[in-house]
């Protein structure tokens, strides 16, 4: 997988959001200043040649779709940024953040029990999240 540029990211955001859809559908969520058709459509091109984007063609217009599951981008994605600013380790970027942002020990606390519990609600079999 590669890493997408702003402009790659922007266009997987909208169409994360829109489960699929058309150039004209992408533009339409995009924020003004709106841009030209044919620059839409050609980072939807890029996309597909990436293998994040495929379509199903009705004559010649095609909806697009994500192939790359978001979730699976953004655990990619945090693991480089990682990798390149923290040397991979989670504790230097958690430190660097409460460090950054002034936490003190018991937001740290906060924080650290809403990990735990969003561990728990994942560990729990299919449907009985709680």
């Amino acid at each position: 997988m590669k890493e997408l540029t702003k402009a790659e990211e922007e266009v997987m955001q909208i169409l994360w959001k829109l489960g699929k859809g058309f150039v004209k559908d992408i533009i339409e969520q995009m924020p003004e200043p709106k841009p030209a058709y044919n620059t839409v459509s050609t980072i939807v091109r890029i996309l597909e040649k990436k293998g994040f984007v495929g379509y199903t063609a009705y004559g010649k217009s095609h909806e697009y779709f994500p192939l790359v599951a978001e979730d699976k981008y953004k655990s990619f994605f945090l693991k480089n940024f990682m990798s390149g600013y923290f040397g991979g380790s989670f504790e230097k970027l958690v430190s660097f953040f409460a460090k950054d942002n002034n936490l003190d020990v018991q937001e740290l606390d906060q924080l650290m029990r809403h990990v735990k519990n969003d561990l728990k609600e994942e560990d729990q079999p299919d449907g009985d999240n709680r």
